[in-house]
């Protein structure tokens, strides 16, 4: 009988977006192939010391910790150092992606559109009529590294966006105002190392309650009504699905990515780049599986097959 491959599964972690990697921990590990993996969870926050014990015994790391010190690189980092393999990005790929400043440039360089933006450190401040006269109303206030929407508003009066401003700076030494763009929001799930694949486009539409897509839109059950396939002329949706795949490599991305996007006047904005996007069951990459007909185990195979394939 074919040896299983053994693997740990890590979630938890130490940032603001703990509950949720918890839940994608969960998701992984019941969906994982039990004919096929021995599995287990770990989460660093507790485990550190036991992970290290045990890496004689782990063949792969599957890492669900969202935001920092699990998405950002430091995790990835001592993973090498523990030498230990794990499935998704790498160092530097995964410490671009968290960093909305560098990523932005990144797309910048590589063609892609992306909305202005002005960027604040916490010991230096300009003026908000600076900032409206360079981004418009409404503005958009976001940490520079911290995901699932946390500490992001939209404002459009002078004292809001002030309260907006001192608000991301309780999550971050740097954020990012960036110009509103309004139109339909797409996101682009992408899989693979050096050959890419797309999966099917979703449309997020927030119900009325949520300005944007905000932390309790993303995780509350019915909150936000996602579209799979997002209902999109055939050729905007190529495009986007392209778009996905530039920022993918762009960033030097490995297994999977998931890339937020806006279309306005078909014009395709990019936002940002997930390197570990949810897996919850409210999660949009297990939605653009099924949407393929793809299991949640099914993607997890293609992933692990990708990432053991090519090292």
């Amino acid at each position: 009988m074919k040896k299983k491959t053994r693997i740990a599964v890590l979630s938890g972690g130490w940032s603001k977006e703990r509950s949720v990697s918890i839940k994608s921990g969960e998701a992984v590990l019941v969906a994982l192939n039990n004919d096929k993996y021995d599995s287990r969870a770990f989460d660093p926050k507790n485990d550190l010391n036991l992970l290290w014990h045990k890496r004689g015994e782990i063949d792969l790391v599957f890492n669900v910790l969202h935001g920092k010190f699990g998405e950002d690189g430091r995790m990835q980092g001592l993973l090498e150092v523990y030498g230990l393999p794990f499935v998704g990005s790498g160092v530097l790929s995964s410490a671009m992606a968290m960093n909305k400043r560098v990523s932005k440039e990144v797309y910048r360089n590589m063609g892609l559109l992306v909305p202005k933006e002005i960027i604040l450190q916490k010991q230096g401040r300009t003026s908000i009529k600076k900032i409206r006269d360079i981004l418009g109303t409404p503005i958009v206030i976001k940490p520079v590294s911290e995901g699932s929407s946390i500490g992001i508003s939209i404002m459009e009066s002078d004292a809001d966006i002030e309260s907006g401003i001192e608000r991301a700076f309780e999550f971050d030494e740097e954020i990012l105002l960036e110009e509103y763009v309004e139109g339909r929001e797409i996101t682009g799930a992408v899989l693979g190392r050096s050959a890419l694949e797309t999966l099917p486009l979703i449309e997020i539409v927030p119900k009325e309650n949520h300005r944007f897509f905000d932390f309790n839109a993303k995780y509350v059950a019915g909150e936000t009504n996602e579209i799979c396939p997002a209902v999109l002329d055939p050729s905007i949706a190529e495009k986007a699905s392209e778009i996905a795949k530039k920022a993918h490599r762009a960033l030097g991305c490995r297994d999977w990515s998931r890339t937020d996007m806006m279309i306005r006047q078909n014009q395709i904005y990019v936002l940002e780049t997930n390197t570990i996007p949810g897996m919850t069951e409210t999660s949009l990459v297990p939605l653009a599986a099924k949407g393929k007909g793809w299991s949640l185990g099914h993607l997890l195979d293609r992933m692990i097959e990708t990432c053991l394939s090519e090292p």
